[in-house]
């Protein structure tokens, strides 16, 4: 059976290292958070997602969900884990205030958020499609709506969906044909169908408040002609409770390769009682509030499910005995050596933690920016900020959970054929995983947002919010020779990266195809040399505490640095190639 434990040492680390802390209190509504007020916060979510969540994960992946006449019903133990989850307050965590939040800031949640992903996925779908949820009514939202339904999903008593997907279309979204038709109180009546919709229908709240993608009677075609509406299952009363059933149904929930536990629906809505969030038309820029919450989640997913995975496999290493070491015996009293001897074998548990704990700090560095973003002060540092996070959303959701489905087939590798049976639970990471690669948009498409909107946007001014402080750290290290070892190659990456750079954007302002063809590799290669900068940053922590370290932290640091130097960040340089190689081999391929 397997086990999780949150990395809370390494959490800690970058919270109180890595990151400055200072700068996060200096914050408003930050001011007190230090680490006697923050380290309890992170046992108490430790705890909740060891103890409750994570015994649930198994049994709700086997179990699954069931519909009956429209009922969705989740498996054995959510109900109760849910009315735990929402008694703690833990839906108000990073909420604001004003509507019962907590206000916490993005920077610790996301440790939470980690947290859950690792112990149960499935579960943590529901509380996450509430805030994203929360987070486009409160940007965009009109003031009656938001006093009518933030608190109750702030509180955790309704919860949230993001309907866009129909049948007929998934990404290109001026394809919808869900209407609405404006009523005579303000309102609008909404049909058509929706699928793939999480957490559509279930049993764990009393309501449920559903965004939805639609099209009023005058829409103009395609994407400039969306609005979005919510519309709740129930319709409130005047104080405050679930009323009238409205008009949405669910009609299925799909059969699914994995997250088997996160009720993913069917949605028909027949003339549903809905109001518009937002201005008219302008449905898709209120419902990418939600979306790019969504996609650092999502990529926060890959992230802990690789987590999780990781701890596993070692736990299998160090106790599975096969042959001998090729270095000697390393348990001479026993027939064989511990699996964990083995070259390969380390070479996969040091590729899962090189991976996992250098995309731990980028995401950390991200959410401190997104905190900046909607905390600071002075304008001009908010919106620079905002350019950050929105450069690093699509490599975040895509090499995160690349990454991700990587290390929980590794995982199952280290166990061998006892990794493919169900019985160790490392099947299910591997099912679990496979999704984050697809939904909120595939990760080809994160490469193609990244090249085709990102890297030109404003003159290539969000490239600037990555490219001038890397280039700045790596002037300023470049003679320290303890920092040697990790700032050439990081150059060297860097080198790379601008000279893709450069060429996608030439080629690109000819040919589009061209841009296209090199987006994935590009992708790729941003995401390395923006792990190989958190990782020098944080190998220059490590070495300067080096010589004080009796629990081996941060010896494990720069050997898992130096791993990640020699053995993950040369990859940069095949994708380099494909980017150069240039889309001819693609454009003049036959299929026949």
């Amino acid at each position: 059976m397997p086990s999780y434990k949150a990395p809370l040492r390494d959490m800690r680390f970058l919270l109180n290292e890595f990151t400055d802390p200072a700068r996060l209190r200096s914050l408003p509504g930050c001011e007190e958070l230090g680490p006697d007020l923050v380290d309890p916060i992170l046992d108490e979510a430790a705890t909740l997602c060891e103890e409750v969540l994570f015994p649930i994960n198994r049994s709700g992946d086997e179990e699954g969900c069931t519909i009956e006449n429209g009922v969705v019903r989740t498996p054995q133990g959510f109900r109760e884990a849910w009315a735990q989850f929402r008694d703690g307050g833990w839906p108000s965590l990073a909420c604001d205030p004003d509507y019962g939040g907590q206000g916490l800031p993005k920077s610790i949640a996301l440790l939470f958020e980690e947290m859950i992903c690792s112990a149960n996925l499935s579960f943590g779908m529901y509380p996450g499609l509430s805030h994203g949820a929360y987070a486009a009514l409160l940007k965009h939202g009109a003031q009656v709506l938001r006093d009518t339904y933030l608190p109750k999903l702030v509180s955790g008593e309704w919860m949230g969906t993001m309907c866009l997907t129909e049948p007929q279309c998934g990404t290109d979204l001026g394809l919808i044909r869900t209407r609405a038709i404006p009523a005579d109180d303000g309102s609008h009546r909404i049909t058509g169908s929706k699928i793939f919709i999480s957490a559509g229908e279930h049993d764990l709240s009393e309501n449920i408040l559903h965004l939805v993608l639609a099209k009023l009677p005058d829409a103009p075609p395609g994407t400039r002609g969306i609005s979005l509406f919510l519309v709740p299952k129930f319709l409130p009363t005047p104080d405050g409770k679930p009323g009238a059933r409205n008009g949405v149904l669910c009609t299925a929930i799909e059969h699914k390769m994995g997250i088997k536990a996160s009720a993913t629906c069917a949605l028909s809505f027949e003339e549903a009682k809905g109001w518009l969030v937002g201005r008219p038309h302008k449905g898709l820029s209120a419902m990418f509030t939600m979306m790019n919450e969504a996609r650092l989640s999502v990529g926060v997913q890959g992230l802990g499910l690789a987590e999780v995975s990781y701890q596993n496999a070692l736990a299998y290493a160090r106790d599975r005995v096969q042959g001998r070491a090729l270095n000697g015996a390393a348990a001479p009293d026993q027939p064989a050596d511990p699996i964990i001897h083995h070259p390969d074998v380390r070479r996969m548990l040091l590729s899962m933690r090189a991976e996992i704990e250098g995309c731990r700090a980028l995401a950390m560095w991200v959410a401190q920016e997104q905190d900046v973003a909607t905390r600071h002060a002075d304008p001009a540092t908010r919106d620079a900020a905002e350019d950050f996070v929105a450069l690093m959303t699509p490599i975040i959701k895509a090499y995160f959970t690349d990454m991700g489905w990587d290390a929980t087939a590794t995982g199952m590798q280290v166990f061998g054929g006892h990794g493919y049976i169900r019985e160790h639970g490392m099947e299910q990471y591997v099912r679990d995983a496979r999704i984050a690669q697809l939904y909120e948009g595939t990760n080809g498409i994160q490469a193609l947002d990244l090249v085709g909107r990102k890297m030109g946007a404003h003159a290539g001014r969000y490239l600037r919010r990555f490219f001038h402080p890397v280039l700045a750290y790596v002037e300023a290290k470049s003679e320290d020779e303890r920092l040697g070892e990790f700032v050439l190659p990081l150059s060297k990456a860097f080198g790379r990266l601008q000279q893709a750079t450069a060429e996608l954007a030439r080629r690109g302002l000819s040919d589009p195809y061209e841009a296209g063809a090199g987006a994935t590799d590009y992708l790729k290669l941003f995401g390395l040399t923006a792990l190989a900068f958190v990782w020098t940053r944080m190998a220059e922590i490590a070495l300067a505490k080096e010589g004080k370290d009796p629990t081996g932290f941060y010896r494990a640091k720069l050997a898992t640095a130096r791993f990640f130097m020699a053995r993950i960040l040369p990859r940069s340089g095949a994708h380099l190639a494909a980017v150069m190689a240039g889309g001819a081999t693609l454009r003049d391929a036959i299929f026949e």
